[in-house]
Parts: structure tokens; sequence; C-alpha cells
């Protein structure tokens, strides 16, 4: 199956926009991301360090894929680091489910936020690695162009 460009493209300006919003949001009032974010409340007490903390992290994974949009040599690795993230913290979700922390029915509403950009981000990743792999065998100049 071939993705076009701007499908991709517009996965990863999700990612970014959902990423710096996250990132924004958690760095400027965490305590207020605290109490807006469905569940939130249900994962423990506020701990404004901890938020500002995911802020954090929210920006790097914002630039990363940001920056990856203009510096195609450079996608690959800045999206799979960003994409490894996603990964992890959306396997958090499931293994939080799978054992009895969170029902089921938090799935579906983290979904939007949590496993979405995860799934967008393993899919950038792998269309750019096919990018990079389908560019060996060309000159030096067509590896370069998104």
């Amino acid at each position: 199956m071939q993705l076009s460009r701007y499908t991709v493209y517009g996965m990863v300006g999700f990612n970014t926009l959902l990423a710096a919003w996250l990132c924004l949001h958690m760095l400027y009032d965490p305590e207020g991301w605290y109490y807006f974010v469905p569940g939130v409340t249900d994962t423990g007490m506020f701990n404004q360090h901890f938020v500002r903390d995911i802020g954090i992290i929210q920006g790097f994974i914002a630039a990363a894929f940001a920056i990856g949009l203009w510096k195609p040599q450079r996608r690959l690795e800045l999206w799979a680091g960003a994409t490894l993230w996603l990964i992890a913290h959306a396997t958090f979700h499931l293994w939080e489910v799978a054992v009895g922390i969170c029902s089921s029915s938090v799935i579906i509403r983290d979904f939007p936020a949590v496993s979405l950009p995860a799934i967008f981000g393993i899919i950038a990743t792998l269309w750019a690695a096919r990018r990079v792999t389908g560019a060996a065998g060309r000159p030096e100049s067509a590896t370069l162009r998104a």
C-alpha cells in the first residue's frame, strides 16, 4: 500500500500539534492540565513536578516530528525516537488495563491522545524508513528529497 506524502504529513502534523499543545499546557498550567484531561485525576494525586517533566518530554516529541518535516535527511531517526516514547506510553496504558489497574473503558477514552499518536508515529516512521531504503540505490541528491 502506497501512502501519500500528504497523508503522512497530516499524521505528523497531528502528532506535532498535540504534543506542542500538551507541552505548553503542562508547563504553563500543570494543575489546569491535571483537572482538564479526563481520567488523569484517577491516576493519583496532582504532582506539579511530574506533570511538567512529562510536558518537557512532549516538547521534545513535538520538536522531533516538526524538525523531521523540514529535515528529510534526519527524519527517520527523529520520528523513530519520538515514536518509541509514544509506543512505550501507549503500551503502559494497555498494561494498566491488562493487570486490572484501569477498566477497559479507558482504552477508548485515551485512544485519541495516547494510542493514535503512537499509531501515526509508527506509520510515519515506517514510511520514512521505506523512503530511505528505497533511495539507497539512487544518486546522493535523490536521497535528500522528501
